[in-house]
């Protein structure tokens, strides 16, 4: 099967090719330039959606996978200059969350005969398991924030507002929204100090095909300048980016990785 994978920053792309490879696909990678970090076949301008589709076509690649981070911000960036397709599908979304951007990208795209692939099959390895993830166990008082904040967090994210929320001695410290992981985690710790618990979780439906929930080295390194003490992740439906490498240095930062529920 020969996939374009439209990828963003951070290695999940890389987990992807990697496997694909493996089972025999071919993958024509399409960078967007100034994000993708894995090294592309093409680049396009971030916006550039009807060239996108000429390349496709090009290469007669019917079958796409998008993967990767591409932060809600650049929708209001210097960077985003749209085509007329990119315009197109910007009338057609309902509104400007996420979810509702991508899904009307998707619609507009299929209906051009093109299919927008599910990545799970090829990432199941790094997905978070239940329990305890590397070799520290969570404080009572980690669980219990843990475990409060989890139910909040899944409302959040079904309001395409956020995956991820911050805890304290349940309270809610942050919430992510537009500014993504990073800065929600580094505002709490601006807001509450040392001793904060992160929660990451995906959409009670989620489409894997739109969005893939993931944590990853730069969200470790953000629970440790806070000096956070556990990171809570939905098992079964968040990725961790680089597992092997995260759950090493969550040891040795001293910050508990869990899998919800538990059992």
């Amino acid at each position: 099967m020969k996939i374009c994978l439209v990828a963003g920053s951070d290695n999940l792309p890389v987990a992807f090719v990697k496997k694909a490879k493996e089972l025999g696909d071919e993958v024509f990678v399409v960078g967007v330039k100034g994000i993708t970090s894995i090294e592309a076949n093409a680049y396009l301008p971030l916006g550039k959606v009807g060239t996108l589709v000429k390349l496709l076509e090009k290469h007669n690649i019917n079958k796409i996978v998008l993967l990767g981070k591409f932060e809600h911000k650049l929708l209001f960036s210097h960077l985003l200059t749209l085509d007329s397709l990119a315009l197109k599908i910007l009338k057609r979304a309902k509104d400007r969350r996420a979810q509702s951007l991508i899904r009307a990208l998707m619609d507009e795209l299929e209906e051009m005969g093109f299919e927008f692939i599910d990545p799970k099959p090829y990432l199941e390895e790094l997905l978070a398991g239940k329990g305890t993830l590397n070799s520290l166990e969570p404080s009572r008082e980690a669980l219990e924030d843990g475990l409060f904040g989890f139910p909040i967090a899944k409302e959040i994210a079904q309001l395409d507002v956020g995956q991820t929320v911050v805890v304290k001695e349940k309270t809610v410290v942050s919430v992510e929204a537009m500014e993504g992981t990073q800065e929600a985690i580094y505002r709490a710790g601006k807001l509450a100090g040392k001793g904060c618990r992160v929660i990451k979780v995906a959409r009670k439906n989620q489409d894997f095909r739109i969005d893939v929930p993931t944590v990853g080295l730069d969200t470790l390194e953000a629970l440790r300048q806070i000096k956070a003490d556990a990171l809570f992740l939905e098992a079964g439906k968040v990725y961790i980016v680089d597992k092997d490498k995260f759950l090493k240095l969550a040891d040795k930062y001293k910050i508990s990785v869990v899998g919800l529920p538990i059992t």
